[in-house]
């Protein structure tokens, strides 16, 4: 009998893509929840043989273009040591971010548009071992109060023979602070299209990757072929004569916005998009509170590649 709670994730970086670099329980583990994988997508193909009757080819299905999918939840915080990447950095890099170290101080995470990593992920199904390789993906940053901060990632990889190896090494988790929560304590900065302390209820950034499956005769790959960051932000609704939304709505401007979640070197994280676009309001009710509903873009500027940055200080 398997048990739905003995499933786990370990993670590492490709030297060469879609080439196992072989991670290990005690140095690649990675705290995850709502664990969920599909094992096996495929494009089936069925010749349409004329045969005499209807029905079924008697012919068997070719399933081709075989890959992977998987999901998870990480809870979003830091190493516990500033200038040490969290145990899912690597799940980062395998988003089409960059990854910048400055040592005792910080670690920075960014969009690129070329020269994207790739991971080998091993998910474990109580005994079974799915190993899902040149796996790429895509993320989104939540932050809601009354809960932790959640980073929800999307991968696909290609397909490998499920197994039974067994985990190398225990599952011993390094690299992954306690998780805070979001509340008026721990978010020491919340700031939204410009107005700071807005008194935000939930604020959700992602990534948006086109994540592209493809086989040639020359091999297989995922591909990262755009991507569209932004999301909403749902805030309790000021007066609008001490911020007009609407206005900033329809007005054609940008503005900086930011969250910063912690206050404990090793364990601060900061996620700030430098121009959001609002792009609607809505109004919505929270508990018989008035709250406003805003979508919004992260966009660059000409330079590129600068629509948010995620820093673990």
């Amino acid at each position: 009998m398997a048990l739905t709670r003995k499933k786990f994730l370990i993670a590492k970086i490709e030297s060469t893509y879609n080439t196992d670099p072989s991670p290990v329980g005690g140095s690649n583990a990675i705290q995850v929840t709502n664990l969920e994988i599909t094992p096996l997508e495929s494009d089936n193909v069925q010749a349409p043989t004329l045969q005499g009757f209807i029905g079924n080819s008697s012919r068997a299905t070719l399933v081709a273009n075989k890959r992977v999918s998987v999901t998870f939840d990480v809870e979003l915080s830091g190493s516990g040591t500033a200038g040490t990447a969290p145990a899912f950095g690597p799940l980062l890099k395998s988003c089409g971010l960059s990854e910048t170290i400055v040592a005792s101080t910080s670690v920075t995470y960014a969009p690129v548009s070329s020269s994207f990593d790739s991971a080998t992920i091993y998910c474990f199904y109580d005994g079974t071992r799915h190993k899902i390789t040149g796996s790429r993906g895509s993320v989104s940053f939540n932050f809601t109060a009354g809960q932790f901060a959640v980073a929800s990632f999307n991968f696909i990889g290609i397909y490998n023979a499920p197994d039974g190896t067994a985990l190398s090494g225990s599952f011993t988790v390094a690299n992954q602070a306690a998780a805070l929560e979001v509340n008026d304590t721990n978010m020491t900065t919340s700031t939204f299209h410009g107005v700071s302390d807005a008194c935000i209820e939930s604020f959700e950034l992602a990534l948006n990757n086109d994540l592209i499956y493809k086989e040639t005769t020359c091999g297989k790959e995922v591909f990262i072929t755009n991507r569209a960051p932004g999301g909403t932000a749902v805030l309790q609704a000021p007066a609008i004569g001490t911020t007009d939304y609407f206005a900033k709505a329809v007005g054609i401007t940008t503005a900086s916005s930011s969250m910063v979640l912690g206050a404990t070197g090793g364990n601060i994280v900061s996620l700030t998009a430098a121009q959001t676009d609002i792009t609607g309001v809505s109004y919505g009710d929270t508990n018989g509170v008035i709250s406003l509903s805003m979508p919004y873009l992260a966009l660059p500027t000409t330079a590129g590649n600068n629509e948010f940055a995620l820093a673990f200080t």
